[in-house]
């Protein structure tokens, strides 16, 4: 593990233990050449992320030749550190009848109503992950902080 004063870079094996702890990610597909992402429901799952999902853009675009990431985050109040982890892949539908069982079992329970009978396993080809204290808001704080702002701020 690789540490400096403020980032401490994530082994792998905690990269994966943190990911097991949060029910949200960020899944990062390229749609009409230009980056998208979307919130999705993600249980790590045999060494891989899987997420559910219905037909439409973000099943096309995850399921496109081009690799995909899974971005996950949070907080430990304890520790004042944060963390981000972020899991490079292919994604790959899973149509195995025996494995679709297997994954109608996983804790995936989308936050979003509607038609969600698409489970999609993403088999890491890279995990990263960093750890950092958070900083205290005045460190952001300039001159123009106090400012007023425009009224669309």
């Amino acid at each position: 593990m690789e540490s400096t004063d403020t980032v401490e870079t994530l082994e792998a094996h905690t990269c994966w233990s943190l990911m097991r702890s949060v029910p949200i990610g960020r899944l990062a597909v390229i749609v009409d050449g230009h980056p998208e992402i979307f919130p999705i429901n993600v249980v790590v799952d045999r060494g891989s992320v899987v997420f559910r999902t219905g037909e439409g853009t973000k099943a096309q675009a995850a399921m496109s030749d081009a690799p995909v990431a899974i971005e996950a985050d949070g907080f430990d109040p304890e520790t004042g550190r944060a963390w981000s982890v972020v899991v490079k892949g292919r994604a790959h539908t899973i149509t195995d009848v025996e494995a679709v069982i297997d994954s109608a079992d996983l804790p995936l329970e989308p936050w979003q109503a509607g038609r969600k009978d698409r489970f999609i396993r993403v088999r890491a080809d890279e995990v990263t992950g960093r750890r950092f204290p958070v900083a205290d808001a005045s460190v952001w704080r300039t001159p123009a902080s106090g400012g007023t702002r425009a009224a669309m701020e």
